[in-house]
């Protein structure tokens, strides 16, 4: 069976739009693995560690036969392919790739939690994945309202 998941990207070294295409790309060739949409992208603010560069973020929905943990390691596998070095927490990085949602699922275990936890107070997250919602909605998750319902500013 597949299912609809959705993946946040954000790069902010480098050619950004080149990582984020090649980040896309790379999900493309996994075996399971299925992009159906790719938002815009968008430049934002550095969230949690303001001294670097300004980030582009896009979010993307596939369809997978893949487990959502089998998933989230293809996005692993795919930011240590792509030089990947988690240095700072939310510091600088040549890719960034978060599932967001994977069907209706919720999972809370120590590697993998469903939806994405913080995904809702984040502007460079909700306004991309917006891009892939229809009528503003995925599933049960209303985006449209969970992007007017942020501070201003939060980015």
């Amino acid at each position: 069976m597949r299912e609809k998941a959705y993946i946040a990207l954000g790069s902010n070294m480098g050619d950004a739009a080149v990582n984020l295409n090649g980040a896309v790309a790379a999900l493309n060739l996994v075996p399971g693995v299925t992009v159906t949409k790719v938002s815009g992208f968008y430049l934002t603010k550095p969230w949690g560690y303001a001294d670097q560069p300004d980030f582009t973020n896009a979010c993307c929905e596939v369809e997978t036969s893949l487990s959502p943990e089998a998933l989230l390691g293809v996005c692993l596998g795919i930011e240590a392919g792509m030089g990947r070095v988690r240095v700072i927490k939310n510091g600088p990085r040549v890719i960034d790739l978060d599932l967001l949602l994977y069907g209706e699922e919720q999972r809370c275990t120590e590697e993998l939690t469903l939806p994405h936890p913080r995904m809702w107070e984040r502007e460079f997250v909700l306004r991309p994945l917006l891009d892939l919602a229809d009528n503003g909605r995925i599933g049960t998750h209303d985006v449209a309202a969970a992007l007017a319902d942020l501070p201003a500013k939060n980015c």
